[in-house]
């Protein structure tokens, strides 16, 4: 799995945009499949101008805080790439480490916001507020 300082130093090294959109297309192509049942309506991430749907799985078997782990899927290849940056972000993670991981900080980093669509935006920003939504669930349920 590629970690996001490989994603970070792989952006670094590329200066157009059009090898930055190819690259994210492939760490698309990289996103476990998603089962055909968890293309669900509970599943679908209302706000994106694509189908987008994230499934969670939390993981309570550690001693400490629960995991949230995700799949995720898009039809569209651009979204997909999204996808698999905000995973390699959150899956995996507590959901206290995913309360303090801003995403659209790291996505701006990275140049999104002069780069997507107002959809496009609007999109990573409902998949985003999904899981920190899933987070605060999470840790509700653990109190």
């Amino acid at each position: 799995m590629t970690t996001i300082d490989e994603i970070r130093e792989n952006f670094e090294l590329l200066d157009e945009w059009d090898d930055r959109y190819r690259y994210v297309i492939e760490l698309g192509r990289t996103l476990a499949p998603m089962p055909e049942a968890e293309h669900s309506a509970a599943n679908k991430v209302n706000g994106c101008a694509s189908q987008v749907w994230l499934s969670k799985q939390v993981d309570r078997s550690g001693k400490s805080e629960p995991r949230l782990n995700y799949l995720g899927d898009s039809d569209a290849h651009i979204v997909r790439g999204l996808i698999a940056i905000l995973l390699t972000l959150y899956s995996g993670q507590t959901p206290q480490q995913i309360l303090s991981t801003d995403a659209i900080a790291v996505f701006d980093e990275f140049g999104f916001r002069e780069h997507l669509t107002p959809q496009r935006s609007n999109g990573l920003r409902s998949m985003v507020e999904r899981i920190r939504s899933d987070a605060r669930e999470a840790l509700a349920a653990a109190s």
